[in-house]
C-alpha cells in the first residue's frame, strides 16, 4: 500500500467509524430488542444498520467485503484488498448495557491486516492505525506495553470464556485477569498499552480479530495465531483457531505459558 493509498484508507476508516458512531448513538444499550442467530448469538437492528453504513463508506470498486452481518460473497477471494468488518462486536454486552462493545474495521491486503479502526462509542475511545503509520488512541500516538514479565501483568479475558470455566487453569498464573466483552476491543486496548495481553484459545472468526490484529501489529506489539503464524485473513473459511496478543517483550514468556495449545497449521 503506497503512502497516498494508506492515507486515503485511514481517512475512509475514520469517516466510517464516525458514521457508525452516529448510528449507534440512536440506540440505547441495555434497552434494545434483539433476536438470536444460529448459534444463539444475539443480533440487533443496530448490527444491521451499522453494516449498511460501513459498506457505504468503505467499499470501492475492485475491493472485497467480509462482514459478520452480510451474506458472504466469495468473490472476495479474487481481490487483493478486502474489508473485514464486525459492525458491532460485543453484541451481548450491548444488549445488557455493559460498555464493552465496538465497531471494528480492517483493511486486508493479500491476506494481511494492514490497517484498522476500532471505536467504542460508549467510552468515547477510537483506535486507528496502519503498518506504515503506527496507532493513535483518540488522535494521539499510542504504543503497546513494554512490560517484560507476566508477573503483575493485566490479561484481558473473554467474559463468556471465563463464565464457561476456560480460564480456571490460569487462576494461579502470575498475571491479573480481567473479564471483558468484545475481543476486538480487548485487542485495541492491548495495541495502545492499556492492557498487557489478551488471548483466546477458542475459535474466532476473521471479523472478530482482523482490525484488532492490524492495530497490535501496527503499534509494534506481538500477535500470533495458535499455529504460531502471522494472522492471514480472507480465507474461504473465515473461522480461526484462536489468537494471542501482547506487548512485544512478553512474547517468549506468553508462548511458553501457552505452548500446550500451539498446534500445527491446518490445511485450508
Amino acid at each position: 500500500m503506497d503512502k497516498q493509498t494508506n492515507l486515503e484508507t485511514l481517512q475512509r476508516i475514520q469517516a466510517a467509524l464516525e458514521e457508525a458512531r452516529n448510528v449507534l448513538n440512536t440506540f440505547t444499550p441495555g434497552a434494545v430488542e434483539f433476536e438470536h442467530k444460529t448459534g444463539h448469538d444475539p443480533v440487533t437492528e443496530a448490527d444491521r444498520s451499522i453494516d449498511a453504513v460501513l459498506r457505504k463508506n468503505l467499499l470501492r470498486k475492485g475491493e472485497g467485503w467480509l462482514s459478520e452481518e452480510s451474506v458472504d460473497d466469495l468473490s472476495r477471494l479474487q481481490h487483493r484488498c478486502v474489508w473485514v468488518v464486525d459492525p458491532l462486536d460485543g453484541t451481548r454486552e450491548f444488549v445488557t448495557g455493559i460498555p464493552e462493545f465496538c465497531v471494528s474495521v480492517a483493511m486486508v491486503e493479500d491476506g494481511r491486516p494492514v490497517a484498522g479502526g476500532i471505536c467504542n462509542p460508549r467510552t468515547n475511545e477510537t483506535f486507528i492505525g496502519s503498518l506504515d503509520t503506527g496507532v493513535t488512541y483518540n488522535g494521539k500516538p499510542a504504543s503497546p506495553s513494554m512490560r517484560d514479565t507476566l508477573v503483575g501483568a493485566l490479561a484481558l479475558a473473554s467474559r463468556s470464556e471465563v463464565k464457561r470455566g476456560e480460564w480456571e487453569q490460569f487462576r494461579g498464573a502470575p498475571f491479573n485477569i480481567r473479564p471483558m466483552g468484545s475481543v476486538a476491543y480487548k485487542l485495541a486496548l492491548v495495541s495502545a498499552g492499556l492492557a498487557d495481553t489478551t488471548f483466546t484459545l477458542t475459535p474466532k472468526n476473521e471479523w472478530d480479530v482482523a482490525a484488532g490484529a492490524a492495530l497490535v501489529s501496527s503499534a509494534g506489539g506481538f500477535i500470533r495465531t495458535l499455529e504460531n503464524t502471522e494472522l492471514q485473513c480472507n480465507n474461504k473459511n473465515p473461522l480461526l483457531s484462536g489468537l494471542i496478543a501482547s506487548g512485544p517483550l512478553l512474547r517468549e514468556e506468553l508462548m511458553a505459558l501457552l505452548s500446550s495449545y500451539i498446534q500445527p497449521a491446518p490445511h485450508r
